[in-house]
């Protein structure tokens, strides 16, 4: 495979709708509006990851599967459905897999990749990880317990969950459902789980201890609420983003 000179990178790196931020190198930064080097610290991603496997489920642009591969995990595997197919669906050209086929080429990187469903995820189709990364993804499936069931399925070691999640304040197990776009104006936003919620399914997939690793504080979630009366989508004080640890022993 060639090597793109700088400015043959800076070029093709502008023919393509970017979610994810990733630096290329040169001092090239993919402009996606995620943010994405905040999320990885936030995340809890282990810090030395030589010897193992990871599965980046929703690897969108593949941010975070370049983080791993950089942390020295053994294999990485990149896995997208709905991100990857043609024709572009959102806004900027969203919707293929260019982001990632020319990131990875421009880092050199031996990242793999599968295009498979979400539900089609098994160990007879995919294998097994010792660390898979469910980032951003819940809450936009109609079906979430579901595919909690397939992710867990092919993890052996650590599986990170990322999602908005809704009614922080309520100590039951519960789930909040949006019908229509009524979270940021995006209907592909389903379902905002709380902490109950993703704990009480986690331990019914079989991991021994969960742990929420990261959640917006109370303060700040009132903050934006307040800010989003007056400007863009609306969010709620009870929503939040919210990152639970999850591990098999």
């Amino acid at each position: 495979m060639s090597v793109l000179s700088p400015e043959e990178l800076r070029a093709a790196v502008a023919r393509v709708g970017w979610f994810h931020s990733i630096d290329l190198g040169h001092g090239i930064v993919t402009p996606g509006r995620d943010e994405s080097a905040r999320k990885l610290g936030w995340i809890g991603l282990p810090e030395d990851l030589r010897g193992l496997s990871v599965l980046d489920v929703g690897a969108w642009d593949g941010f975070f599967s370049f983080a791993a591969e950089r942390r020295g995990a053994e294999r990485v595997l990149a896995l997208d459905g709905p991100a990857w197919r043609e024709p572009a669906w959102g806004p900027g050209g969203f919707g293929t897999r260019a982001g990632f086929d020319l990131a990875r080429r421009a880092l050199g990187s031996a990242v793999e990749d599968r295009e498979l469903e979400l539900s089609a995820i098994a160990p007879e189709t995919v294998g097994r990880f010792d660390v898979v990364l469910l980032l951003g993804v819940l809450y936009h499936l109609k079906h979430p317990w579901l595919a909690l069931e397939r992710v867990a399925s092919v993890c052996d070691g650590l599986l990170i969950v990322e999602t908005h999640a809704d009614l922080l304040d309520l100590g039951r197990p519960a789930m909040a459902l949006y019908p229509g776009a009524e979270v940021a104006g995006d209907a592909s936003n389903w379902w905002g789980p709380n902490v109950g919620a993703l704990t009480a399914m986690m331990r019914e997939e079989g991991f021994a201890r969960v742990e929420v690793v990261h959640r917006e504080p109370h303060a700040y979630r009132v903050a934006r609420a307040a800010y989003r009366r007056l400007r863009g989508p609306r969010f709620r004080a009870q929503q939040g983003r919210v990152v639970v640890h999850a591990r098999r022993a």
